[in-house]
C-alpha cells in the first residue's frame, strides 16, 4: 500500500443513461480486477475499525478488504460470508453510505472506501468461480426450526441457524424464493440470477425451501409446532400496500407500487407477451412518494416506454428518504421530480380509466417527530395535471394473515408484531424480525434482525431455557 492516502474513490462504471433507460439490464457494471485492487488499497486498516460498527450484520470489513488487496480471493469470500450469507445482494442494495461507509475515517477528509462496491466485487467473483467451500457447520443439534418468509430476514436467520447445526425449513408463500428481493426490487438494480444464486448458497448449508406455502392459511403457527418444529422465526415482511385515501384511487390505471413492481419484477411484465403478465405502459406516468420504492417504480415506468415520468413528492429534495444514488440515477434517466406537490384526487374518463389528477402545492413548516419539516398546503394552489398511469408508493403495512390467525402474537397499532431486543414475540418459541416488526425498512436492517434472532434462538434451543418474551 502506498504511504500516501488516496482520498478519491474509484468510480464504478455503469450503463449510459440514454442506453439504460430503455432496458432492464443492470445499471451498475461493477469493478474490474484493477479497479477493485486500487480501491482496496485505499483502506488504511484501522486498528479499531468503526466501519464494522456501522454494519448491521457485523461484516469483517477490514479483513475481507485486506484479503482482496493481497490477491487472496477465497480468503476474502470466507471473511465476507462469516457474517453475511447474501453479499452479492448487499453489495448492490445496501445503503452503505449511511452505515459502514459513513463511519470510514477517510470520509472526514475525502471519500470513504467504497465498501459496498468491493463487497459486490468479491461476491460476484465467488458466484462466477464457485471455488470457495461451504462454511463449516456445527454438528446436528437435533432441533427443528421453521422460518416463515424467504426475504432477507428469513434467509439470514435460516443460514445462521443451519450453520449452528439446526435443521431449518423455510416456508415461502410465493412461487419463487427471495421475498421483496424478487418482487420488489427491479432487475436493473438487483438481477434475479444474483438472488437465486445466493438462495442456492443458503440451501447448500442444508436449508430446505418450501414454496407456495402460505402459513396462516394452509398451516397455522400452532400447526407447525404440532408437526415437530421446536422454534419459529417470522420474517414475512410488510407486503400490503398503503394508499393515499383520496378520491379516484380505484380508477383503472392507478396501481399500488406493490402490484406494479410485482407485475414487473416477479411476473416479468416487462417481457410481455413472452410472459403472460399484462401491465399498462403509460405515456405520462405519475409516481407518488419519495423513497426507494418510488425510484424503482419511476425508473421501471421509464423502461416500459413512458414519454414522461414524474415523481410527485410532498416534501423537498433534502427530505427524500431514497438513496442519493437512486435519485441521481433517476434524474440522469430523465425522471422529472415535482417536489412540494401532493395529489388530492384522481379523475377518470367515461371508461373508468385515470386521465388526470388534482394536486396542490406544499410548503414546509416545523420538523415533525421524524425530524423532517412538516408539509402544509398552500391555499389556492390546486391545479389539474394530465396522467394516464399513477403508482402509489407511500409505504407498506404488514399482511394481517398470521397475526389475525394467531391471537397469542401481540401487534402494534400499525399492525407490526411486538418483539423485544432479542426478536422474541409474545408467543413462546416464536421470534420475528424485519419489516414485520419495523414496517418498511432496508434489506440490511432486516438481515440484522434475522441475525440477532438466530443467535438468541440457538441459545434457547440448546438450553431449553424459560421463555420470558415481553
Amino acid at each position: 500500500m502506498s504511504s500516501k492516502i488516496d482520498l478519491d474513490r474509484v468510480e464504478m462504471p455503469k450503463q449510459s443513461p440514454e442506453k439504460r433507460k430503455r432496458n432492464f439490464q443492470e445499471v451498475a457494471l461493477g469493478y474490474g480486477p484493477e479497479q477493485a485492487a486500487k480501491e482496496a488499497n485505499r483502506c488504511i486498516q484501522c486498528k479499531k475499525p468503526k466501519c464494522v460498527e456501522g454494519c448491521p450484520v457485523g461484516v469483517e470489513i477490514p479483513t475481507f478488504i485486506l484479503a482482496l488487496r493481497e490477491g487472496d480471493m477465497p480468503g476474502a469470500v470466507q471473511a465476507l460470508k462469516r457474517k453475511n450469507s447474501l453479499p452479492g445482494i448487499c453489495g448492490r442494495v445496501c445503503p452503505q453510505e449511511v452505515q459502514c461507509e459513513s463511519r470510514c475515517v477517510l470520509g472526514k477528509k475525502g471519500a470513504p472506501v467504497a465498501i459496498g462496491r468491493l463487497e459486490r466485487y468479491v461476491a460476484d467473483w465467488d458466484l462466477s468461480t464457485k471455488k470457495c467451500p461451504v462454511c463449516e457447520l456445527l454438528p446436528p443439534s437435533g432441533k427443528k426450526v421453521a422460518v416463515v418468509g424467504s426475504g432477507p430476514a428469513g434467509l439470514t436467520c435460516a443460514a445462521d441457524l443451519a450453520r449452528m447445526g439446526h435443521s431449518v425449513t423455510v416456508f415461502e408463500a410465493l412461487h419463487d424464493g427471495g421475498g421483496v428481493l424478487v418482487y420488489g426490487i427491479p432487475e436493473f438494480r438487483l438481477p434475479k440470477n444474483i438472488v437465486r444464486s445466493e438462495i442456492e448458497y443458503v440451501k447448500s448449508l442444508g436449508v430446505k425451501l418450501e414454496l407456495d406455502s402460505v402459513v396462516g392459511r394452509q398451516v397455522q403457527i400452532k400447526g407447525l409446532f404440532e408437526e415437530g418444529y421446536d422454534a419459529l422465526f417470522l420474517g414475512i415482511g410488510a407486503g400490503a400496500p398503503r394508499f393515499l385515501g383520496v378520491p379516484g384511487e380505484n380508477l383503472s390505471g392507478v396501481y399500488s407500487a406493490n402490484e406494479y413492481l410485482t407485475r414487473v419484477n416477479l411476473m416479468k411484465a416487462y417481457k410481455f407477451p413472452e410472459y403472460d403478465t399484462p401491465i399498462k405502459k403509460g405515456k405520462k406516468v405519475a409516481v407518488v412518494g419519495g423513497g426507494n420504492v418510488a425510484m424503482d417504480s419511476a425508473r421501471s415506468a421509464m423502461r416500459l416506454g413512458a414519454d414522461e415520468v414524474h415523481v410527485v413528492y410532498r416534501r423537498g429534495r433534502e427530505e427524500m428518504p431514497a438513496r442519493l444514488e437512486e435519485v441521481e440515477n433517476a434524474m440522469e434517466e430523465g425522471v422529472i421530480f415535482d417536489f412540494l406537490t401532493n395529489p388530492t384526487r384522481f379523475l377518470g374518463d367515461e371508461r373508468g380509466m385515470v386521465k388526470s389528477m388534482e394536486v396542490v402545492e406544499m410548503e414546509l413548516g416545523e420538523p415533525d417527530a421524524s425530524g423532517r419539516r412538516s408539509p402544509r398546503v398552500k391555499k389556492g394552489s390546486e391545479h389539474i395535471v394530465d396522467v394516464d398511469t399513477a403508482v402509489i408508493a407511500v409505504g407498506t403495512v404488514p399482511n394481517p394473515l398470521i397475526a389475525s390467525s394467531t391471537p397469542e402474537l401481540k401487534t402494534t397499532k400499525w399492525g407490526t408484531l411486538v418483539v423485544d431486543e432479542r426478536g422474541r414475540t409474545t408467543m413462546e418459541g416464536v421470534w420475528a424480525g424485519g419489516d414485520i416488526t419495523t414496517g418498511g425498512a432496508t434489506v440490511i436492517s432486516a438481515m440484522g434482525a434475522g441475525k440477532i434472532a438466530s443467535a438468541d434462538m440457538d441459545l434457547w434451543l440448546r438450553k431449553d431455557g424459560a421463555w420470558d418474551g415481553k
